[in-house]
């Protein structure tokens, strides 16, 4: 039996990076998925990868920014599937534009907010009420180790921060309704984004490097954990899906190959 077997799971942000690999291993696993995706194209590519593949997919075209959007996407998912069973919250990003306080555009600090912590708000506060009708179910949130130390990005630290306090809430208020609600925090993920963002780029081959680069080249030969798969996350969040998580609510798994316990953060990530 399949450790997914018979359950529902909404992933937003499932077009690309970890909730994609996510929605693939959900669906290995027997679980229905509905990939929630504002990029169609993407969205619905990884529903045709699914279905080709054996598993059960549903693409909602989704802005998870927007509370009717967020609300017609889990009709549209419980319609399709008959029930709700897990959400796991993963879209999100930063802003090359997340500067110091005084220096932001108030702009950046809004749009920052409403991605990455008013989304997990409005999925969860529609969603909560199919999961009480199902008898329960499983709330992942993804934040990162970034909410847990201090770093050169205001907003995006702010709201993942935020993530793992709204977390230990959910886990508190719903926990007599047999709901459990859970964080993983990834550190540094190989996602299509990442390795555009930093991979593609030299940094040694400045004619005079940052400190902060000198620092990421080394960083980067010496931690061998310190770069991680989508699917490394993913396994985690099957694992937080599942019955066999069922002793852990409110809590924050760190998954940055120990970064955020004994390095400190570099500017840019």
């Amino acid at each position: 039996m399949a450790r997914l077997d018979g359950k529902v799971v909404f992933l937003t942000g499932a077009g690309a990076g970890i909730a994609k690999a996510t929605a693939h291993a959900c669906a290995r696993e027997g679980a229905g998925v509905a990939i929630c995706e504002i990029t169609r194209e993407a969205g619905e590519r990884t529903e045709r990868e699914i279905r080709e593949a054996g598993g059960d997919a549903l693409f909602v075209h989704t802005d998870v920014t927007q509370d009717g959007s967020v609300r017609d996407a889990i009709a549209a998912t419980v319609k399709h599937f008959g029930k709700l069973n897990v959400l796991f919250n993963c879209a999100g990003g930063s802003s090359q534009d997340d500067r110091p306080v005084h220096e932001m555009d108030l702009d950046v600090w809004h749009k920052t907010i409403a991605l990455n912590l008013l989304h997990p708000f409005l999925t969860c506060r529609h969603g909560i009420p199919h999961m009480i009708k199902a008898g329960g179910g499983s709330i992942v949130n993804v934040t990162s180790h970034l909410g847990l130390v201090g770093t050169v990005k205001p907003a995006y630290a702010a709201t993942k921060g935020g993530i793992i306090s709204f977390t230990k809430t959910l886990a508190a208020q719903y926990v007599e309704y047999g709901i459990r609600a859970n964080a993983v925090a990834p550190g540094s993920i190989r996602t299509e984004r990442q390795i555009a963002r930093y991979e593609n780029k030299d940094y040694m081959l400045a004619e005079k490097p940052s400190a902060a680069a000198r620092e990421r080249a080394v960083f980067q030969k010496l931690y061998p954990f310190s770069k991680g798969e989508p699917e490394d996350i993913a396994a985690i969040a099957v694992f937080l899906a599942s019955d066999e998580s069922r002793m852990l609510t409110g809590t924050t798994i760190v998954a940055d190959g120990g970064r955020s316990s004994y390095l400190k953060v570099y500017a840019g990530e």
